[in-house]
């Protein structure tokens, strides 16, 4: 009975981080259809928030093991690469309102997000495996982390058409792995664990290449090079500052 109430928990407690990253879309809820120039601050602070966020993944993965985590990027990299060409080759589907160019970046962005979220849900469950109180404080962690990440994907859907809540619904399901792993990583922790590290630097990877492929130019559309630098670097110290709000 014991380990059903763990398992229960250690479901819930996942099942929280994901929606909170919904959470993110909020701040936009009064946007209402912007310009070029919009569109571009969006894709600016979107890199800066990815960037911030993938530094905090490699930074953790190098805690756990070092090599394994650069593993994890370079394949992060093969696998968006390969990724972005076989969305190139076929027709992007509709992402909610969105169509083509639009869809297609709607598209990776959700993508990358979600793979993300398969290293967070593992993080929980790992964590957890280790006693409720490191659970907790890990689920807590992710949790705060991932508002900032669902704003990120809200900035590149909601400039575009898409209304916040489904902004935050697409937020919602690129985490909705993090509880579908966490329990078998919390079941077979001896199994799981040493995938992290690769887990973590394969989401940065991609997230990186998101940035300096899609965002950058985006941004260098509607601003000037300063401005997007200016943008990014602000957004970077906004979420660095937001993540250090929770000790380590």
């Amino acid at each position: 009975m014991a380990m059903e109430v763990s398992l229960l928990t250690v479901f819930i407690a996942a099942l929280i981080t994901a929606i909170t990253t919904g959470i993110g879309a909020f701040p936009l809820a009064f946007a209402h259809r912007v310009g070029d120039r919009w569109l571009a601050i969006g894709a600016a602070l979107a890199a800066g928030l990815m960037l911030a966020a993938s530094h905090s993944l490699v930074s953790e993965g190098n805690t756990l093991d070092a090599w394994r985590t650069l593993i994890g990027i370079g394949s992060g990299l093969v696998l968006v690469v390969l990724a972005d060409r076989w969305v190139d080759q076929h027709d992007t589907p509709d992402i909610g309102d969105l169509q083509g160019a639009n869809a297609r970046k709607a598209l990776m962005i959700v993508g990358i997000m979600t793979i993300h979220s398969f290293a967070e849900g593992i993080g929980v469950g790992v964590a957890y495996g280790g006693g409720e109180e490191l659970g907790v404080f890990i689920t807590t962690a992710i949790a705060i982390h991932n508002i900032p990440e669902g704003l990120a994907i809200a900035l590149v859907l909601v400039p575009r058409g898409v209304s916040v809540w489904k902004a935050a619904g697409w937020s919602v399901f690129s985490s909705l792995p993090q509880p579908l792993m966490a329990i078998p990583a919390y079941l077979f922790v001896s199994v799981f664990e040493p995938f992290l590290p690769i887990g973590l630097g394969l989401a940065a990877g991609a997230m990186i290449w998101m940035v300096f492929a899609e965002m950058i130019p985006d941004a260098n559309k509607g601003l000037t090079a300063s401005g997007v630098g200016i943008v990014i670097v602000l957004a970077f110290m906004g979420m660095f500052a937001f993540q250090t709000l929770i000790p380590h």
